[in-house]
């Protein structure tokens, strides 16, 4: 039977052991918390690697703002997950648009591809697309396993009307892990809409960008 199991999304190594101290199921690797998250350096994905034991996922982000890439980025996009399987991760998580706000399958077939067999996050791209049932459709398409999303809102809270939707529409074909916003405090609202899924949070609750040990306890309490 399914369970409802955590993600939490680390941008230093001081989280990703708190995270795995903390009893977290996986952890997002990410640095620049200020541009919403992309790539981590290879010393800082070689230095959790060898310290953290729980499943590992790499974010694929070249840069902060939109998420429409240039060729340029691609490749970018492209080596760095060559170098990042052989060093050992379990997955990553990456989201390509075009200009009009549709998945640009091309482009995300080619990273899922390379990825593979590792399994491939569609991050927090989904909130911006032009719309929820296609977009959906696309992801699936192209052979990613998961979609990160806040329902399209601000928040997991404002978007959770979205949510329960995204997870009937998508039936079972893809995770739907709820994130953006996700704390102890508003958890049971989504458990209240939702089947079993992945949790994504990044459990900070003060002005550094460390995780907070007791608060990732506190949602694990809920699941």
């Amino acid at each position: 039977m399914k369970k409802n199991q955590l993600e939490i999304a680390c941008f230093n190594y001081e989280s990703a052991i708190i995270a795995q101290e903390s009893g977290a199921d996986r952890i997002e690797l990410c640095e620049n918390m200020e541009l919403g998250g992309t790539t981590p350096n290879s010393i800082l994905v070689v230095k959790v690697r060898e310290s953290v034991k729980i499943k590992m996922h790499v974010i694929i982000r070249p840069r902060g703002g939109d998420f429409v890439y240039s060729d340029e980025e691609l490749t970018e996009m492209k080596q760095d997950i060559k170098q990042y399987k052989k060093l050992g991760v379990d997955g990553f998580v990456f989201g390509i648009l075009k200009p009009n706000g549709k998945v640009n399958k091309r482009q995300n077939k080619e990273l899922v591809h390379l990825a593979h067999p590792l399994s491939c996050t569609f991050h927090r791209a989904f909130d911006v697309v032009d719309s929820i049932e296609k977009g959906l459709e696309d992801v699936i398409e192209c052979g990613f396993q998961t979609i990160l999303t806040s329902g399209t809102g601000k928040n997991v809270e404002e978007g959770i009307f979205d949510l329960e939707q995204i997870q009937k529409l998508a039936k079972d074909r893809i995770e739907i892990m709820p994130g953006g916003g996700l704390r102890s405090s508003n958890i049971k609202l989504l458990q209240d809409k939702l089947t079993p899924t992945f949790y994504h949070s990044s459990a900070i609750t003060d002005n550094s960008e460390i995780a907070n040990p007791e608060e990732i306890k506190e949602l694990r309490n809920f699941l």
